[in-house]
């Protein structure tokens, strides 16, 4: 690979290792920028970080690939494979979804196997969801294929998008594109909870976000062997061949800000660091919040950022297990009594509700070697309030997990209570306090309509100048292959290193 010595490349720095970030960082790499990677903690992976505790192995973030060839592209642009380093396993079932009255439908890989489901469930919308598969494969080609990977510079760039919205009716909610071709209301759940995936409320969040089952669908679900911490130490790998550097226990308190451009960092410890360019994927709301001078925004304003709608918060208990629980599957989606009026509790009343619904994720299922022999290495992931809601989870975090832990116990995982071996539980507090999310959001700002595409924060900052975002805050949004596709996004808006350098 074609590498300029160090003293003649542009600098580039990247804040935060997520896989934004780390995906920037292999771009920016590329493109002949020398990058230095800032990343607060003391591991890479930002939201995707690993615990190991005794031998349990814990994704803290992400579990699943759905596009394998975003991440594919990133081996490709430094001349290897990924399948040199990373061994990706499909998944089948993608899920298994469990009602409140103990029915199971299983999501399979086959499409024919998923048809045969619903026909189980209810004959009468069979012809119902091919045509919502052919309405989500629409959303996918506008969607994903035609905007994942573009800027929006402008206003005038997203009305260039607007028939196309108009004509997939982007104003309905998922749940409301849904509705439109199901009428069971197990099924209307079973094909409308994707955006809980993304931070989003599936009758709020637009309904061009049902491309994700044409997705998975597509491209399949995929688990990376030893988690999806592998993918963040091969990413790491990759910016590290690069002659690139990932600096840990470096946090950023401010970007430094110059006739209005950006012209580097500077750490808590004082220590400033020039740069050509900025690229954060910090949350993009403290991004601008906490790191830019409020005397250099004029668009994202702290009022604006207040004003704002966030995602959900997330609730998530860690846990292993002194046994193995055989029949439970890989991914399980536990849905409670309420659906509507649970969604509402955490997005629109903000209270912490007495049910709740659960994604549980078993991943020795597929690889064993995630914990101790004979053992099992779980996550419950309980979507609540982000931390406008009067929550005291000082208090209630306890309280909580053990709720979850007898319902778990009653349900997939009989004597739970005395075969936790391990246990580690994070809150919205987390989220805020150490990842630096606002308000706690579990995946930044809410994906509805008037917050997406040109109206999130953009690729390339409206307010200064050299200065980029990538990640879950920005566009595309969420999601792994939403996350990594916002890096593709700056091979359009970033300048040409040569350039740069001409014009530092």
């Amino acid at each position: 690979m074609f590498r300029v010595h160090d003293d003649l490349r542009p600098h580039a720095v990247v804040i935060g290792s997520g896989f934004g970030g780390l995906a920037a960082a292999i771009r920016l790499g590329a493109r002949g920028y020398r990058v230095t990677v800032l990343e607060k903690r003391d591991g890479p992976g930002g939201r995707a970080y690993v615990y190991e505790r005794d031998g349990f192995v814990f994704d803290a973030g992400p579990t699943i690939v759905t596009a394998p060839f975003v991440l594919e592209e990133l081996w490709q642009l430094c001349g290897r494979r990924m399948e040199e380093d990373i061994d990706l396993r499909p998944m089948d079932p993608f899920y298994q979804i469990r009602f409140h009255d103990g029915q199971v439908f299983n999501y399979w890989a086959d499409i024919e196997a998923v048809r045969e489901e619903v026909r189980r469930f209810s004959p009468g919308d069979l012809e119902g969801y091919d045509a919502f598969m052919k309405a989500s494969q629409a959303n996918y080609k506008v969607g994903f294929e035609g905007l994942a990977h573009v800027p929006f510079n402008s206003l005038a760039d997203m009305a260039r998008v607007v028939p196309d919205l108009v004509r997939l009716g982007a104003y309905r909610s998922v749940y409301g594109l849904v509705s439109k071709h199901i009428r069971d209301p197990r099924l209307r759940q079973v094909l409308s909870f994707h955006p809980l995936l993304v931070g989003g409320n599936p009758f709020r969040t637009t309904s061009v976000y049902c491309l994700i089952s044409f997705l998975e669908r597509r491209f399949g679900v995929h688990f990376a062997m030893g988690g999806t911490g592998s993918l963040v130490k091969g990413l790491v790998g990759l910016i590290q061949g690069q002659g690139n550097t990932i600096r840990y226990h470096s946090e950023v308190e401010r970007i430094l800000v110059e006739g209005g451009r950006a012209r580097g960092v500077r750490l808590k410890s004082g220590e400033e660091i020039a740069a050509d360019v900025v690229v954060s994927n910090a949350d993009s709301a403290s991004t601008y919040h906490d790191l830019v001078p409020a005397g250099d925004r004029r668009h994202w304003t702290d009022r604006r950022i207040r004003r704002s709608r966030y995602s959900m918060g997330l609730f998530v208990w860690y846990f292993g297990t002194r046994r193995r629980y055989e029949d439970v599957p890989h991914h399980s989606i536990l849905l409670g009594p309420r659906y509507k009026e649970l969604i509402e509790d955490i997005f629109e009343r903000k209270v912490l509700a007495d049910d709740f619904s659960l994604y549980l994720h078993r991943p020795t299922k597929t690889d064993p070697s995630m914990a101790p022999e004979g053992c099992d290495t779980f996550y419950a992931l309980s979507p609540v309030p982000h931390l406008e809601a009067d929550v005291d989870w000082e208090t209630q975090a306890e309280p909580y997990r053990r709720r979850i832990e007898a319902f778990l116990s009653e349900t997939l995982l009989p004597d739970l209570e005395n075969q936790v071996a391990v246990s580690h539980v994070v809150t919205p507090r987390y989220f805020q306090d150490e990842l630096n999310s606002f308000r706690g959001a579990g995946f930044g700002l809410e994906p509805v309509l008037w917050q997406s595409a040109a109206f999130r924060p953009r690729n390339r900052s409206e307010d200064v100048d050299r200065l980029y975002l990538v990640g879950a805050g920005t566009h595309p949004g969420a999601g792994l292959p939403g996350v990594i596709s916002s890096a593709k996004v700056l091979d359009e808006v970033v300048p040409d290193a040569q350039r740069v350098k001409g014009a530092a």
